[in-house]
């Protein structure tokens, strides 16, 4: 396989997680007894440009269904998140009921929704229909497509041009990333500005957050690589955050390379700086990954096989991507953790895709009492355990597995 970006050959492995479903094709009870589509779940990474890629097994239509389940609104912190970015942008960039804002993979309307209220115009590119009506119910203007150069100009043409671009965790979602970032340099007016949030691989690797791999996620990004792909694609990064999100993220500015006149800060050189003392274009740094996460497969299965013994009960929280990432690599099944819940109606009543466990309401936990809940997605874990904190009140306790097993 050649690299997405530069065209290298791809020979340095990062990690092999085996065979799954994609992560959000759910199972329902029609559904629960046809086989599923398993795809290999391999990552290599390009020793050129230094960017991290899924192996191509499966096209974006097979991943991204109609029915496509996750809707970000249902995180409170990621609404959060949303509402201070629309607020800080506003302030950095003077937007007002005369700019123009366009969130490329703008899911709900979780973000545009404050942007609206602002009164700032906006408009979402949102290609899975399940999400793309949400926001429209929302009155979020949405276009039903996936983005690219193509749909670029003819934004530009019907004068949809933008002052400013918000791409969040989307820029790892797609298959031909230079057409996805083209795209961006197209749209923007000439003083225009780009705004991408992504996981930080820095972190990924370096914290062992192997369950952030999975078949939706082509890429796993670092500066050093986004840097590249940006400037042969006409961006040029000329800010850079750090984030909390995700486990880590970074949050990148860039603008046109042709008409953009902001200085680049020096967080840019630092960042990058960073990755390179971490050794990111090096070939070592990406080794022993394939250990660290078997061992937290491991033991979370030693976990689940005592409990049982112990005759102790267990549930999971959270019917997210990276749980099925982790379930499925690590072979679990109902008999050790007999179901999840989750807030979001579109997932509940299903089945996890791969693992075949049952997503309940919230309800099913305050029945059952179990003496321990699996935080799925750990990244938001001060969140739900401030959702489901009545679980003390019968002994329960919580777990994550991911950096490492805790319990507690």
């Amino acid at each position: 396989m050649k690299c997405r970006h530069c065209e290298a050959e791809l020979k340095l492995p990062l990690i092999d997680l085996g065979s799954a479903p994609p992560s959000n094709a759910y199972l329902t009870s029609e559904t629960l007894h046809a086989s599923e589509k398993h795809f290999p779940l391999r990552v290599l990474v390009c020793t050129e440009c230094w960017l991290v890629q899924t192996e191509d097994y499966a096209d974006a239509d097979e991943l991204f269904s109609s029915d496509y389940a996750y809707f970000s609104s249902f995180s409170s912190t990621w609404l959060n998140h949303a509402k201070q970015y629309i607020a800080d942008m506003t302030q950095y960039f003077s937007l007002s009921s005369s700019s123009h804002v366009v969130e490329v993979a703008a899911n709900d309307g979780y973000l545009l929704q404050y942007a609206k209220a602002s009164g700032i115009p906006c408009l979402g590119i949102e290609p899975t229909e399940s999400t793309a009506n949400a926001a429209r119910a929302i009155g979020i203007d949405i276009v039903q497509e996936f983005f690219g150069v193509q749909l670029a100009k003819q934004l530009v043409e019907q004068g949809k041009q933008a002052d400013l671009t918000a791409a969040n965790n989307v820029l790892a979602h797609v298959p031909d990333i230079n057409d996805f970032v083209a795209g961006f340099s197209t749209l923007l007016k000439p003083a225009g500005v780009a705004t991408f949030e992504f996981p930080h691989l820095l972190r990924l690797v370096s914290e062992n957050q192997f369950d952030t791999v999975y078949h939706e996620h082509y890429s796993y990004l670092s500066l050093i690589a986004v840097k590249s792909i940006f400037e042969r694609n006409g961006l040029k990064v000329f800010d850079v955050e750090e984030l909390t999100t995700h486990g880590g993220s970074l949050r990148v500015y860039a603008q046109r390379i042709d008409t953009g006149m902001r200085e680049q800060t020096q967080n840019v050189a630092k960042i990058i700086e960073c990755e390179i003392e971490a050794g990111m274009s090096n070939i070592e740094f990406y080794s022993g990954f394939q250990a660290k996460a078997n061992k937290v497969k491991n033991d979370l299965l030693v976990f689940l096989i005592e409990a049982q013994k112990a005759g102790k009960t267990v549930a999971g929280y959270g019917a997210a991507a990276k749980g099925n990432t982790l379930l499925n690599y690590a072979g679990i099944r109902p008999d050790v953790l007999p179901y999840v819940v989750d807030r979001n109606p579109a997932k509940q009543d299903k089945f996890l895709p791969g693992s075949r466990i049952p997503i309940l309401t919230e309800e099913a936990l305050k029945q059952n009492k179990p003496d321990y809940v699996l935080i799925l997605p750990w990244n938001l874990h001060d969140e739900v355990a401030e959702q489901l904190s009545y679980i003390r009140e019968w002994g329960g306790q919580f777990v994550t597995s991911v950096p490492s097993l805790k319990v507690g």
